[in-house]
């Protein structure tokens, strides 16, 4: 893979060898963010469990105390007085065969997250070729699929955002944007992180944490000792 001039000299100022404590290695994302806009820091875990075996998996949700910097918009599947909590709460979509019909003969995708009462999931898994990939699907573990939907939107809009393991056993999350400072970074960053530690499936052997990287969209990865998480 071939990077540009800007993405070059920002590497040069990491050391690879080099596992940084949280503060320095946020401090150094700052510094390789080079890009014209504000760019998203993210979080990239490896962990030593198997994500082929289902007693083995991780996944869940957590609300980052400083949210994640992104608008996001809500889509709530559900009727009657679950609804009304929705639109109360500020969901900018909510409806349930209007909205499924809409997303099936559209391919309408203006939404960031999915809410879903449980007697709709019927409906719902209808749109689960459409919705799965897109890692958009209503889950239980998420807090996606709830009676208690009013919630569920507020802390959504809060910066509610949900981990997982893909095929390689890393968990890659957005913990902001590079101008909330090392502060609420390190914040977002210790709050998933102590999620994810509490998460460890009881099948887990061995070390559970392996490593820890941050990085912001368009800037290098930086090692971040995961002895604390250990």
């Amino acid at each position: 893979m071939k990077h540009g001039k800007k993405h070059i000299e920002s590497a040069k100022l990491i050391d690879r060898t080099n596992l940084y404590d949280i503060g320095e290695a946020l401090d150094l994302c700052a510094k390789t963010a080079t890009a014209k806009f504000d760019e998203t820091v993210e979080l990239h875990v490896k962990l030593g469990v198997d994500s082929r075996h289902a007693d083995q998996q991780v996944r869940g949700a957590v609300v980052l105390p400083n949210g994640t910097g992104k608008s996001v918009r809500v889509l709530v599947i559900a009727k009657d007085e679950q609804a009304k909590a929705a639109e109360e709460a500020g969901a900018e979509f909510v409806g349930a065969e209007d909205m499924v019909q809409k997303i099936q003969t559209e391919n309408w995708m203006d939404f960031d997250v999915v809410i879903a009462t449980p007697n709709m999931m019927g409906l719902v898994g209808r749109l689960g070729r459409v919705l799965g990939p897109r890692g958009l699907m209503p889950n239980p573990k998420a807090g996606t699929v709830t009676t208690d939907v009013g919630r569920a939107v507020t802390e959504a809009k809060a910066g509610k955002i949900e981990y997982r393991l893909d095929r390689t056993n890393i968990i890659h999350c957005p913990i902001g944007k590079v101008s909330f400072g090392t502060e609420k970074l390190s914040q977002n960053l210790e709050t998933l992180m102590d999620a994810i530690v509490k998460a460890k499936p009881e099948a887990a052997k061995g070390q559970y944490v392996r490593s820890i990287a941050v990085a912001s969209t368009m800037g290098p990865g930086i090692k971040i000792n995961p002895g604390k998480f250990m």
